[in-house]
């Protein structure tokens, strides 16, 4: 690990391309089956897969209108006039020799991705997203003399996202991730899936001492948000050391080994003019009409940042956003941000559903205790009820979460909430008479506290009726509880 004093002798500078897979039923150019997650190695495959000698490409529309909703998503707009190039390589996973991707007219040019880090917020710029076709999948496996290949991913559907060189940390590179896999969920054109490679980031980094970049390596096939942040860490250290023992650092291609957490040589990395791009002669020119760029941005959802700022004004923290947006994506069909957009006009409405749903229900259901089958509908009716029964006094704001967490997790509808909070001594104790009663015999037993009170100690007084919600089993109003002790200590 290089030392804090000579890390800050240098400026690291980090750019991210991210290839994510579009959600489309079939490939890109071939009518097979896009959904290779439990698929046998080879079954979904066409005479494109393997480049046999006239099988020509057809491009899928939807894999066009997808592109386009993720402009959108990136803070621009699709381009009008977009074509196809062949990048050429050599690699067993490739048959055809050359990949189908776009070069010099991509659908999206720039755009522009928001980060926050430390409470500051930082924009990433976005160089461009190309569409192309992904290669198979090469695995290699342990003490064997041999590679295996699956074709079931050649073909698919890819966004190559890059992003311009705006970053400086690992940290910056890991919230630009993150960020990018909300954008990609919400515009809903990728499942982004880490775990089957549906979205995957490379890494490029270099460390310079002076306004100059220097060497870049470039760090491939990250699939989780920790193994970028920790690649770049561990780049910028390697980096730091080969150039403090007056070593070159080499333009490469490396891996990343998660169990000893370090980067490793591949490859010497390629620059452009070793791919040989020409345009794909079998695929003519796109061109997207004004009409469908206006459809397409009619239909985009709401989309993270735009929440943030509706979320915002309710006064949630980042924390409370964060697990609101994240919560959304994890059971898209509970519709948690749907509760909340249905009561903004009453704010103080939204911002206790929010916390509810932050601090109850996604916990709940993520423990699998939330069994009742409640729709929208049904929720929004419940928590209209219960947070009508706190502002009534008649639930205090425990009794209100204890309330909510039976009735979600009760198997039986509950019609009448207020009969059910009843039924389970959860409603609020507002009784003169009873209270009387309890504030004296808690008084009695508590009589230094009384005396402190009498002094004019404050936290005192909080003590007391801490002790009265004890004794009612928590169903004492606590401002009433307060006064009836200052009565009959005659303050």
């Amino acid at each position: 690990m290089t030392s804090s004093a000579i890390r800050s002798k240098y400026t690291a500078t980090i750019g991210i391309e991210c290839h994510v897979q579009l959600k489309t039923a079939t490939k890109l150019f071939d009518a097979v089956g896009n959904d290779a997650r439990e698929a046998a190695p080879n079954t979904l495959i066409g005479p494109l897969s393997f480049g046999l000698p006239g099988a020509l490409p057809v491009l899928n529309r939807e894999a066009v209108h997808l592109g386009a909703r993720a402009a959108f998503a990136l803070g621009t707009t699709p381009q009008k006039f977009t074509t196809f190039d062949r990048k050429h390589y050599f690699y067993p996973d490739l048959p055809m020799g050359y990949q189908i991707t776009q070069y010099e007219h991509p659908i999206v040019l720039g755009g522009e991705v928001h980060i926050e880090i430390d409470g500051a917020f930082k924009k990433i710029g976005i160089t461009r997203a190309h569409l192309e076709a992904d290669a198979g999948k090469s695995t290699h496996p342990a003490g064997k003399d041999y590679s295996l290949v699956d074709f079931n991913r050649a073909g698919t559907p890819l966004l190559e996202i890059v992003s311009e060189p705006d970053m400086h940390s690992a940290a910056e590179a890991k919230a630009f991730a993150k960020e990018l896999y909300l954008l990609m969920r919400y515009a809903d054109v990728s499942d982004c899936n880490l775990y089957y490679g549906n979205m995957r980031f490379d890494v490029n980094v270099s460390v310079s001492k002076d306004a100059t970049l220097g060497t870049r390596s470039e760090t491939k096939n990250l699939n989780s948000f920790r193994a970028v942040e920790k690649a770049v860490d561990h780049e910028i250290d390697r980096q730091i050391e080969r150039l403090e023992k007056g070593e070159k650092v080499l333009q490469e291609t490396r891996g990343w080994d998660d169990a000893k957490q370090r980067t490793f040589a591949q490859r010497t990395k390629e620059d452009a003019h070793d791919y040989r791009y020409f345009p794909d002669p079998d695929i003519p020119p796109v061109e997207l009409s004004d009409e469908m760029i206006a459809a397409v941005r009619a239909e985009m959802p709401v989309m993270p940042d735009e929440w943030r700022k509706r979320l915002h004004s309710l006064g949630l923290d980042q924390a409370q956003i964060n697990s609101l947006l994240e919560g959304e994506l994890e059971t898209p069909s509970v519709g948690y941000l749907q509760l909340v957009e249905a009561t903004l006009s009453d704010k103080d409405l939204a911002k206790a559903i929010a916390n509810w749903v932050v601090n109850l229900e996604i916990p709940l259901r993520a423990s699998g205790e939330v069994v009742s089958p409640h729709d929208n509908e049904g929720r929004l009716r419940l928590y209209r009820e219960v947070f009508a029964l706190v502002k009534a006094d008649q639930l205090s704001s425990t009794n209100a979460k204890a309330l909510l967490t039976k009735i979600l997790s009760d198997t039986a509808p509950v019609t009448d909430i207020a009969a059910y909070a009843n039924q389970h001594n959860l409603v609020q104790q507002s009784d003169t008479g009873q209270l009387e009663k309890i504030v004296q015999g808690v008084l009695a037993e508590n009589p230094k506290a009384a005396e402190d009170v009498r002094s004019g100690e404050a936290k005192a007084i909080g003590f007391l009726v801490g002790q009265i919600m004890k004794a009612s089993q928590g169903r004492a109003n606590p401002q009433l509880a307060a006064e009836l002790i200052k009565k009959q200590l005659k303050l």
